[in-house]
């Protein structure tokens, strides 16, 4: 891979109408002296950056959008880079929630990462809750090296369940790519338009609520590393938690997660990261910590 140029920060040249409503984050991480740390940081509200942790060499931060969320006609970017030997944990501090507005455009969110030979990114992110009439475009662009090691998990849930609000947005587009050097190896992309066909279809979502995508890219993420997480997954899970794990790729499990409640959930997830993080990334398995 080529090396990501270090970019330096660029002045902020919003109008002040539109602070808040358009913003980037960028984040480079370098490794120094058998730790890792932030070689260079920029973020526009709503987002900021907490303090960077050391947890066993590796940085671990949780980025926070200080906003009550994202509305339609919002456009946030995010860019993060995990240059060669740098360990990286990243995760947010809450769900995302998506609100209506009367702007024309959905809410647009676009995520890249970038994770170099020899280095590491572990990321797991809150659930995605779109309210009532939301419309959300969100773009996740993971370009990593072959001999890099990721961990993934990103989430959606129907809607504010807790008060009985599913499937009552307007639309959700989602796309998950990973590149493994020049080749695309993963792409997860569709488009949920609950107004024109039911969600709740057997043949679409049945009665799940929660829905979690999980990439693992290691040299031990092998067809024997899938089945024992599916086995794993389908013994301790309860709930009606539903799961798939496949080898895609060579060096590439993914895992998909369906549940009808939150608990049950949450409970899958945390345990299939556990799984993951312990028997394939190999460390101890209480990395993430808030």
């Amino acid at each position: 891979m080529t090396r990501t140029p270090l970019k330096t920060r660029s002045p902020d040249v919003r109008s002040a109408s539109a602070i808040g409503r358009r913003a980037r984050l960028e984040l480079v991480f370098e490794a120094h002296r058998g730790r890792t740390a932030i070689a260079h940081a920029y973020a526009e509200p709503p987002f900021r950056i907490g303090r960077s942790f050391d947890v066993d060499g590796a940085a671990y931060v949780i980025l926070v959008c200080s906003g009550p969320g994202i509305f339609a006609g919002d456009a946030l970017e995010l860019s993060i880079v995990v240059r060669s030997g740098a360990r990286v944990v990243l995760t947010s501090q809450s769900a995302l929630q998506v609100h209506p507005s009367t702007a024309v455009s959905p809410a647009v969110i676009r995520h890249r990462y970038v994770v170099e030979n020899g280095a590491e990114l572990l990321a797991h992110w809150d659930p995605v809750i779109p309210f009532t009439g939301a419309r959300l475009d969100q773009r996740f662009d993971l370009q990593i090296d072959e001999g890099s090691s990721v961990y993934w998990s990103d989430a959606l849930m129907s809607g504010r369940v807790s008060r009985a609000e599913t499937w009552c947005f307007d639309s959700v587009a989602h796309e998950l790519r990973c590149r493994v050097g020049t080749s695309l190896k993963y792409l997860e992309r569709f488009t949920l338009l609950p107004t024109q066909r039911s969600i709740r279809h057997p043949w679409i979502g049945g009665g799940m609520q929660y829905a979690a995508t999980v990439l693992t890219h290691h040299e031990r993420a092998t067809t024997e590393a899938a089945e024992h997480l599916q086995r794993t997954i389908e013994t301790e899970g309860g709930g009606g938690v539903r799961v798939g794990v496949d080898l895609v790729e060579p060096r590439l499990v993914v895992g998909r997660l369906l549940a009808p409640s939150g608990a049950p959930f949450a409970t899958a997830r945390a345990s299939f990261r556990r799984l993951v993080i312990a028997s394939i990334v190999g460390h101890a398995p209480d990395l993430f910590r808030k």
